[in-house]
C-alpha cells in the first residue's frame, strides 16, 4: 500500500494545529474548486485535498495516521501495526492508493462486519454544489432550503433523485468559502460522503467584497460633495449617519471600522462616494448649469 503524505498535500507541517490545517484546506480548496479553478488537474487536486482533510481534520483519524506513518520511507510499502487489519482485508486486489484512502475513511465510523462480510467499507463520494446569498445574509446569517439532483444506486442502476436540504448559513461567511455538511454526500457501505457548498454572493452593483472588507457605492448630490455635511446611509448592518468632507469627489472612500463582514476580527466597510448630477432636462437644473457655465467659465476640470 503506497504511503500518502497528507501533510504535504495540504502544505502544512506535521505539528500544525487543527486551525492551521483547516485554514490551509480552505485556501487550497477554493483555489482548485472545479467551478472556479482554471487548473487542468482541478478535479484530481480537489479530491486529494478532501481526502487529506478528511483524515487530518478528524482528531481520531489523525492520531491513527500519525502512528501508522511514523516510519515510512520513500519507495517502501505502507506497514500497518499489529491487529490493524482485524476488520479489513489487506489483499492485493485493487489499487494501493484507493486502499489507503478507504482505510482512513473507516476510522471513527464503527467496525465493519466480520466473517463473511469482511472487506473494506467504501465511503460514499463527496458532493459539491454552490449556494447564492445576499450581502445582508452574510452579516446576519440565514437559513436556506436547497434542492439537489443526486445520483442514486437502485437495483444495480444509477438514477437521479431530488433531495431538499435546509442549510444554516453562519454570519461572516465570505465568497468562495465552503460549508461542509457531514454525511450529506453519496451513500456508501462505510458511511456517506460529505456535501461541500461553496458560498457565492448574489450580484449587487452597490457592493464589492474583498475578504472581510465590504465596499459600498454611495450616491451623493453635487452640493453634498462640494459643501460637505452629514448624510444617512443604509448599510448591510443598518442605517448610519456619516460626514461627507467638503470638496469630495467621486471615488473618495469613507472607512467605517469594524462594520464589514462579522467574525472574530470583523472587516471594515468602505463607503465609496459617487457624485450624481441632476439631469439637465429638469428646467431648474438646466438654469443652474447655464449660470455655472457663465459664472465659472475659468474652471477647467481637465487641468
Amino acid at each position: 500500500m503506497e504511503y500518502k503524505d497528507y501533510y504535504s498535500t495540504l502544505g502544512v507541517e506535521k505539528n500544525a494545529s487543527p486551525e492551521d490545517i483547516k485554514k490551509a484546506y480552505r485556501k487550497l480548496v477554493r483555489k482548485y474548486h472545479p467551478d472556479v479553478s482554471k487548473e487542468k488537474d482541478a478535479d484530481a487536486r480537489t479530491k486529494e485535498l478532501n481526502e487529506a482533510y478528511d483524515v487530518l481534520g478528524d482528531p481520531e483519524k489523525r492520531a491513527a495516521y500519525d502512528e501508522l506513518g511514523q516510519a515510512p520511507r520513500q519507495g517502501e510499502g505502507f506497514r500497518p501495526p499489529p491487529n490493524w487489519g482485524y476488520d479489513f482485508d489487506f489483499g492485493q486486489d485493487g489499487g494501493g492508493e484507493d486502499l489507503f484512502a478507504d482505510l482512513f475513511a473507516n476510522i471513527g465510523r464503527g467496525r465493519g462486519a466480520r466473517g463473511g462480510g469482511r472487506g473494506f467499507q467504501m465511503r460514499g463520494e463527496d458532493l459539491h454544489a454552490s449556494i447564492s446569498i445576499g450581502i445582508r445574509e452574510a452579516y446576519t446569517g440565514a437559513s436556506h432550503t436547497i434542492s439537489l439532483r443526486v445520483p442514486k444506486h437502485e437495483n444495480g442502476r444509477i438514477t437521479m433523485e431530488d433531495r431538499k436540504l435546509t442549510v444554516a448559513i453562519p454570519p461572516g461567511v465570505t465568497p468562495g468559502q465552503q460549508l461542509r455538511l457531514a454525511g450529506q454526500g453519496q451513500p456508501g457501505s462505510g458511511g456517506p460522503g460529505d456535501l461541500y457548498l461553496e458560498i457565492r454572493f448574489s450580484e449587487d452593483k452597490r457592493f464589492h467584497v474583498e475578504g472581510k472588507d465590504v465596499y459600498q457605492t454611495v450616491p451623493v448630490a453635487p452640493w453634498e460633495a462640494a459643501l460637505g455635511g452629514d448624510i444617512e446611509v443604509e448599510t448591510p448592518s443598518g442605517s448610519v449617519s456619516v460626514n461627507v468632507p467638503a470638496n469630495s469627489q467621486t471615488g473618495r472612500k469613507l472607512r467605517l471600522k469594524g462594520r464589514g463582514l462579522p467574525g472574530g476580527v470583523p472587516g471594515n466597510l468602505y463607503l465609496v462616494l459617487e457624485v450624481v448630477l441632476p439631469p439637465s432636462n429638469m428646467p431648474k437644473a438646466r438654469e443652474l448649469y447655464e449660470a455655472m457655465a457663465r459664472g465659472l467659465a475659468t474652471f477647467n476640470p481637465r487641468k
